[in-house]
């Protein structure tokens, strides 16, 4: 029982997204005067737990929602309400208490920017997404993105200890949300946002009938598999542009810095590498006897090593030169030991 409860927060999921989360907090006190010190394992610690309650609570509510259509897919099939396992309005009860405590739990220990953002991820993915976007657009999964981006600007707010919303009018209540003393989350925010679309979308190229027969306007089973690479491609060059821009976060960097061309070719190619998996989709490829389209579930399985890299990259870029050229072997050598593993497969088949 404890175990169908634990896989309603969808822990696969909430763990990738409390990485980016942790990353955030580790680069915040990198950069920052003081450096790492017991105050950032307590910080990451609070963050952790937050997080994991907050999206965890959002994800139980998602799987209450969804109920009706969770039995009629095989990916989704076997999760606790459609498996008899858990209640409906048991996952409904648990999910809000998570989400509560989760929120609390930020307020108290971290502080009120912390837990808005945690509060604000719960309820865009639960009423904008789960409950509106998920069922009448494919472009869900896009806005949808901007709650699954949001861990980073909850682990830095975390690290700011000192931050409060502001109540005095809406321009300053904006502002005491938006203004977190750096771009680097909002540069993570945006990694994230990206990312999601060209992620998600590879593996509807190869689900899109079981979307299709539940009503779920996903891209390919509504504007077909070629105009839905057509878009992923699009993202995969934002995030190719946006790599480029990625020194200018750490805020003192100029063009003159040698880290500033290690972290920022790092990132390029980083993201041309991530691009090409998906440059490398072929839509008329036969399905194997799971369903899945080879060079789509490749470019999936890679997105998700793609985001760690940018993260582990981001990070170590933080503690300086050193750390950039670090980061930047880490990177090199996952691409080349992924790219070798193809290749040998490739040959074997």
């Amino acid at each position: 029982m404890i175990g169908s409860y634990f896989s309603l927060t969808k822990p696969r999921v909430v763990i990738l997204l409390q990485i980016t989360a942790l990353c955030s907090t580790l680069s915040h006190d990198l950069l920052s005067e003081s450096g790492l010190g017991t105050s950032t394992l307590e910080t990451m610690f609070v963050v952790l737990v937050g997080g994991y309650l907050t999206a965890g609570g959002a994800n139980a509510i998602n799987m209450w929602y969804d109920r009706d259509i969770d039995p009629m897919m095989r990916r989704t099939s076997k999760r606790p309400i459609p498996a008899g396992e858990i209640t409906p309005n048991s996952a409904l009860i648990f999910g809000i208490i998570l989400s509560v405590f989760g929120t609390l739990w930020l307020v108290a220990m971290a502080n009120e920017v912390a837990a808005f953002w945690a509060a604000f991820s719960i309820i865009f993915y639960v009423f904008i997404y789960s409950i509106w976007l998920k069922r009448t657009t494919p472009q869900n999964i896009v806005i949808g993105g901007i709650a699954g981006s949001t861990p980073p600007l909850v682990g830095w707010a975390a690290a700011e200890s000192d931050l409060q919303i502001s109540m005095e009018s809406a321009a300053l209540f904006v502002d005491s949300i938006t203004d977190i003393g750096s771009l680097m989350p909002w540069f993570m925010f945006g990694v994230i946002f990206l990312w999601t679309p060209p992620h998600f979308w590879a593996l509807a190229l190869y689900r899109s009938g079981e979307y299709e027969e539940v009503g779920v306007p996903m891209m390919p089973n509504v504007k077909g598999a070629e105009r839905t690479l057509v878009e992923m491609k699009i993202y995969a060059v934002l995030l190719i542009v946006m790599s480029a821009c990625s020194p200018i976060v750490y805020g003192d960097l100029d063009w003159g810095d040698m880290l500033y061309h290690v972290l920022g070719w790092n990132a390029i190619i980083l993201s041309a590498w991530y691009a090409s998996t998906i440059w490398r989709i072929d839509i008329d490829e036969a399905p194997d006897e799971d369903g899945r389209k080879a060079t789509a579930s490749r470019s999936f399985f890679d997105s998700l090593v793609y985001l760690s890299l940018v993260f582990v990259m981001l990070v170590a870029s933080s503690v300086g030169l050193e750390g950039a050229i670090v980061g930047a072997l880490i990177t090199i050598g996952f691409i080349a030991r992924i790219e070798w593993t193809k290749k040998k497969t490739l040959g074997q088949s």
